[in-house]
């Protein structure tokens, strides 16, 4: 595989996925609601769900850095305010549950686009 064209597709596909759009053509969005998401794209046709399990990356996705910023913050806490374990928990517990909810979205454009980056035609 040449490195090249997939650094620069990556370099398109990065900021097309931040705005929750097609990663190829960047200009279709790629949900319709919260949670549902278009099969392809309506302007260039790429097929957004790849194969049977393909989401099972972006799920790496949204638990790594829900874990991260988590387990991040609780000792950027208790380093600077040491607020105490039933603060922490106060904080932390709501925040692990409703932030993949909403970088739910987030988590699966930037599967795409990586993949689709490395892999352009699957």
């Amino acid at each position: 595989m040449d490195v090249e064209p997939a650094l620069g597709r990556l370099a398109r596909a990065g900021p097309r996925a931040l705005r929750l759009r097609c990663p190829r053509c960047g200009r279709a969005p790629l949900f319709r609601g919260w949670f549902t998401m278009n099969p392809v794209c309506p302007v260039c046709d790429l097929r957004f769900e790849r194969a049977q399990g393909y989401w099972v990356g972006a799920i790496y996705v949204n638990y790594a850095v829900t874990t991260t910023i988590a387990i991040g913050g609780y000792f950027a806490l208790w380093g600077l305010a040491d607020p105490g374990t039933a603060w922490q928990l106060a904080i932390w517990v709501p925040f692990v549950v409703l932030f993949p909810l909403w970088f739910f979205r987030y988590s699966r454009s930037l599967w795409l686009a990586l993949e689709w980056s490395l892999n352009p035609e699957p």
